[in-house]
């Protein structure tokens, strides 16, 4: 799974704050890694640097092999609340689509055993 980082001008750090939300992510996110061609992260400052609560953003999109993308976003008053909501949305939100593939009310879809 590629993860792409995006900042706003106002966001600085970039290369350590990289690293964090690349840990972050393969953390939070690192199981459904071979189901999914690349996590796009983007962060912002809503208030360009000026004081305010919960104005830094994060919007992470995930995109699924074969299936359209999916996005959350999370907006927190620290960049790694920021990054932190959102990757734990997108876990949730991706158990949830991932796990009604894979069950079918409450049984293994009949599909599995063209798998097998």
């Amino acid at each position: 799974m590629q993860v792409q980082i995006n900042t706003d001008d106002n966001v600085e750090g970039r290369d350590a704050l990289a690293r964090l939300v690349e840990a972050e992510v393969d953390a939070t996110l690192g199981r459904f890694g071979g189901r999914l061609t690349r996590m796009e992260v983007h962060l912002s400052d809503e208030n360009a640097g000026r004081a305010g609560a919960a104005d830094k953003r994060c919007l992470m999109e995930a995109r699924p092999a074969g299936r359209q993308p999916v996005a959350v976003t999370h907006q927190a008053a620290t960049l790694e609340g920021a990054y932190s909501g959102a990757a734990a949305k997108m876990r949730n939100l991706l158990e949830s689509a991932f796990g009604r593939l894979d069950d079918t009310k409450g049984a293994a879809s009949i599909r599995d055993n063209e798998r097998r």
